[in-house]
């Protein structure tokens, strides 16, 4: 993985000066650590007429994979032979923006003590990546780059000279010439582009790339006009992170344009009422109720069934009187996405032997489920069909019978509180039905009766006086007593 920056100079101003700026003396060829393999940089040419800064980076397969956990970080797929042979150690990446921000961040941040004024002015620069590469093709890498003042040449490289009928590759060897450019803003750019033109990180975006973003993105990206597709695929398509990132970018944009401060663009809510203490989500509000009624239950062993992207589990975490939580859900992806969010490959040994993700169907007897103090089921007899929907309460009810059982679903009554919500239409695509309260009651009632509980219902969430809560909650708490309706046929 290769670049270079190449400056030309005068003897007032010696193209030399690019030592300086990048702080890396041109007559040493130094070597840096990274946390996937070791960067070296060195000066294949360096006199007062013209100077070139080269960065190689050696990437280690073995630890990118091991540090990756060979999950399909850095662009890999999952296949075994594809974790180690890849493109990764030969086309410009995330990798090697990475090891411009750790190499060179002094002049990334227009940093040099012993030239103050030398960061501040345009010089004459020309990058060169040979192998970058760019979802989207050569036109792309000219949407990105040319607005910011570069002249860009792309040429695709062919995927085999000897076989010119099988065409481009979706590498282009890159060539970037700018005249009135500074040093830190040509880095800044490569920072964040070179990731986005290869849109595949080698590491999980987390919330603190959104203040990267906006710092290497500082006096450009806010008016680039391929600004949205910029933060989208810089952010890995974290939907989430990429609102909150256009939201702060179009401030900046408001207070360019009005020449004034973000601060003073963003005063809509006075400095006291910041501390107001605003209502809590209804998802955050059910994992409470969800947590009150497990520990009154004195459950230790708990069962999430069809726990999606595992906030149940990470909840249940964090308490110790949890001593064994298992996440089951029939999708591996949202099992990925839950090993993530819980960080299981960095998990403690101690708190790692308490929790468990497993793949399974609820419409199947598992033995796998059996012997637990508690299952919950938040938000998933909904996405049933009907039909299917005994086998599911067979599966755990009948066969797994935990202790207690925790059934939430959407009240259908409160729809109509929903502003956004046309009238008729369920909360969300994939529900196959939504009930009453008295729907739910109904059935809350005979799955009780049939496999021997005692049910009682809790409402989660602003219980309003005509249409009830926006959640309804049954607790399931086995009756050790009395007879299920089978047993009772039976005798």
């Amino acid at each position: 993985m290769f670049l270079t920056i190449t400056t030309t100079g005068t003897p007032a101003r010696p193209a030399t000066d690019l030592g300086f700026l990048l702080h890396k003396h041109p007559d040493n060829a130094q070597t840096f650590s990274t946390s996937y393999g070791i960067a070296h940089v060195f000066y294949p040419e360096a006199d007062a007429e013209r100077c070139t800064a080269a960065l190689l980076l050696e990437i280690d397969a073995v630890a990118l994979v091991r540090r990756g956990k060979g999950k399909g970080h850095g662009g890999a797929p999952d296949a075994a032979l594809a974790q180690y042979v890849n493109d990764r150690p030969y086309a410009a990446s995330s990798l090697l923006a990475v090891a411009i921000g750790n190499v060179f961040s002094s002049a990334m941040r227009g940093v040099c003590r012993a030239r103050p004024e030398a960061p501040e002015r345009p010089m004459p620069l020309r990058i060169e990546v040979p192998a970058l590469p760019a979802r989207g093709g050569p036109g792309l890498v000219r949407q990105l780059f040319e607005p910011l003042g570069w002249t860009v040449t792309a040429e695709p490289v062919a995927l085999d000279t000897s076989f010119p009928e099988w065409g481009d590759s979706r590498y282009v060897g890159l060539v970037l010439e700018a005249e009135s450019l500074t040093l830190a803003e040509a880095l800044r750019h490569l920072y964040v582009l070179l990731p986005v033109l290869d849109d595949a990180k080698h590491y999980w975006v987390s919330a603190e790339e959104v203040d990267k973003l906006l710092r290497a993105g500082e006096g450009w990206l806010p008016g680039h006009p391929e600004q949205r597709l910029i933060t989208t695929r810089y952010l890995s398509r974290r939907w989430s992170l990429t609102r909150q990132a256009m939201e702060r970018l179009e401030l900046v944009r408001l207070a360019e344009t009005d020449d004034s401060e973000v601060e003073e663009i963003d005063n809509a809510v006075e400095e006291e009422t910041e501390t107001e203490e605003k209502p809590a989500p209804l998802a955050v509000r059910r994992r409470e109720a969800i947590l009150d009624a497990l520990r009154r239950s004195g459950a230790a062993r708990v069962l999430d069934l069809g726990c999606g992207q595992g906030q149940l589990v990470q909840a249940l975490l964090k308490d110790p009187a949890f001593t064994e939580i298992v996440g089951v859900d029939v999708s591996v992806r949202a099992l990925t996405v839950a090993a993530r969010r819980l960080k299981l490959d960095r998990m403690g040994e101690r708190q790692a032997s308490r929790v468990k993700l497993v793949q399974g169907s609820l419409a199947y007897t598992d033995r796998r489920l059996k012997g637990y103090d508690a299952a919950v089921l938040s938000e998933v007899i909904e996405h049933l069909d009907l039909p299917r929907l005994p086998a599911l309460e067979y599966a755990v009810f009948g066969a797994a019978r935990p202790r207690t059982v925790l059934v939430t679903t959407p009240n259908v009554e409160y729809n109509v509180r929903w502003e956004t919500l046309p009238a008729g239409h369920v909360r969300h695509g994939d529900h196959r039905f939504e009930w009453t309260r008295e729907e739910f009651r109904t059935w809350a009632a005979r799955v009780a009766a049939l496999h021997g509980y005692d049910v009682e219902f809790v409402p989660v969430g602003p219980d309003d006086p005509e249409v009830g809560p926006p959640t309804q909650m049954a607790v399931f708490q086995m009756n050790t007593t009395t007879p299920t309706a089978k047993e009772a046929k039976a005798a």
